[in-house]
């Protein structure tokens, strides 16, 4: 049996990967995370990459990312990159990912590419307000990436909240069910299994 994709998409810091790692435990999923396919940035300095737009559809490589998302969706062991959020570079390592029945794809763009919608049975829309989303980002670049609160909020009123607007707000039109990041995670991953559960015995 082919797996079976779930797509998980929304701003940053909306609740994404929360809602991805409770639907992983739920169906023993394997994680697709598109922060995995960032562009390697090894030939910029370190302050150009400081200012590099991270928040547009281009800074993936997408052309690896859908190579890989194909293989995994025909039921193939991908060996995807590993991605260093400190150095924003490669670490030249790979992470072997075999197929599962559950696949969750999971980042700002799994809406975006035509193609990936496409394998996907069930897309899900993770929203939350811009504000609460600063708040977390904030937090969790301070705490995770080494990060200043003057950095952080330079990226976010430069690329992250116009990039969001421009690029993930309108994927939320392809997404099958709608879920707010700040609602109680069993309810959400509820409404999401509903429709996986559909979706599932379909595909079968």
């Amino acid at each position: 049996m082919k797996p079976y994709f779930i797509g998980v998409a929304g701003p940053s810091c909306a609740g994404k990967s929360y809602l991805a790692a409770h639907l992983a435990e739920k169906l023993d999923a394997a994680l697709f995370h598109l922060d995995s396919y960032y562009c390697e940035l090894d030939h910029l300095s370190m302050v150009q990459r400081a200012h590099y737009n991270f928040d547009s559809p281009e800074a993936l490589d997408s052309e690896l990312l859908l190579q890989q998302a194909r293989e995994l969706h025909q039921g193939q062991l991908i060996e995807r990159p590993v991605y260093d959020f400190t150095t924003h570079t490669r670490t030249g390592h790979a992470q072997p990912l075999a197929p599962h029945p559950f696949v969750i794809v999971e980042g700002l763009f799994a809406l975006h590419w035509e193609e990936l919608r496409r394998m996907q049975g069930t897309k899900v829309f993770v929203d939350l307000g811009e504000q609460i989303c600063l708040e977390r980002r904030i937090e969790r670049d301070i705490r995770e990436r080494g990060r200043t609160r003057e950095s952080v909020l330079e990226q976010y009123n430069t690329t992250v909240l116009p990039m969001a607007r421009q690029y993930v707000h309108p994927t939320r039109q392809f997404a099958d069910l709608v879920v707010t990041g700040d609602d109680d995670i069993s309810r959400e991953v509820e409404a999401v299994l509903r429709h996986v559960r559909g979706g599932a015995a379909q595909q079968l």
